[in-house]
């Protein structure tokens, strides 16, 4: 059982060394990367892989319970932390044919081939944006623009389309507010246009977060620049932030992950895409018009 355990864990793209983190980030890291293969499994609507992701959840599942309440031991309660995920993931790919139009495929009308929708292409950049990323839909993308010429990153936003089905029958003033609002699910995806020192990129993040955070949890200041690894930017360096509540969990240029968990800080990151001020006033408008599509 605890070797299932673990097996689950590397299986979905995690690595033992996060058993540092606490318990609810691991389960929100461990949910997003379940989702985005339970995903990706719907897109592709394979009956195989689609019992291939049954088998794996509802085992992974029951081994995860049965070890974690007999032994008490870190790895185990992080096995735990995926037992629910692994559910979803199994309930999911026992209806993965059901889920293709979320998952953004068609069927070609010639042959019934799975036709996957092409990426969207940020127009200021030529920036590609999936369709999917962490489990969330593709809704809109823009451009960071620096002394009114620089073009310094593409950045784009997925949501949860079931988070966003009630906000977005409400109009454009309904989803702008619910936008800054971060117990609406979203992740923001970053790509660097052009080369940028790491010093740069994190200044200028935490100088726009610092006026919004009016003196409160300022030490998450310093914790966002430390989930940096010391290395420049490169052109097509991509980094995540997927907000959920009073978590914001960072996926770096590295591939590093890590976590805050601060309800100010997360607020501020989400009035500085989805402000009146807002770094990407392109990227904002495309979002808007993006939910109401949804």
């Amino acid at each position: 059982a605890l070797i299932d355990s673990l097996n689950f864990i590397q299986s979905i793209g995690l690595d033992y060394s996060y058993v540092d983190l606490s318990d609810s980030t691991l389960e929100m890291m461990i949910s997003q990367r379940a989702l985005s293969l339970a995903s990706a499994a719907a897109m592709r609507q394979s009956s195989k892989l689609g019992r291939q992701c049954r088998t794996l959840g509802t085992s992974t599942a029951t081994a995860a319970r049965v070890t974690a309440s007999n032994v008490n031991h870190r790895l185990l309660h992080v096995a735990l932390a995926g037992a629910a995920t692994a559910t979803v993931l199994a309930t999911v790919g026992a209806t993965t044919s059901s889920l293709s139009g979320v998952a953004g495929c068609e069927a070609n009308k010639s042959g019934g081939d799975v036709v996957m929708l092409a990426p969207t292409k940020e127009p200021a950049t030529g920036i590609l944006f999936p369709r999917l990323c962490n489990g969330m839909q593709f809704v809109g993308c823009g451009v960071r623009v620096k002394w009114g010429f620089v073009k310094v990153y593409a950045v784009g936003t997925y949501v949860d389309p079931i988070a966003m089905a009630a906000i977005k029958k409400e109009g454009a003033k309904a989803i702008e507010k619910s936008l800054l609002d971060p117990m609406y699910p979203r992740t923001l995806r970053i790509v660097m246009n052009r080369s940028l020192s790491i010093d740069k990129y994190t200044a200028a993040i935490i100088e726009a977060l610092e006026p919004r955070m009016n003196g409160q949890d300022l030490e998450k200041l310093d914790e966002f620049k430390k989930l940096n690894p010391p290395v420049d930017l490169i052109e097509g360096a991509e980094m995540e932030m997927t907000i959920r509540g009073d978590t914001l969990l960072y996926k770096n240029s590295a591939g590093g992950v890590g976590a805050i968990n601060s309800a100010v800080f997360c607020k501020a990151m989400c009035d500085v895409f989805y402000g009146a001020e807002t770094v990407s006033p392109t990227q904002k408008e495309e979002v808007v018009k993006g939910i109401q599509a949804l």
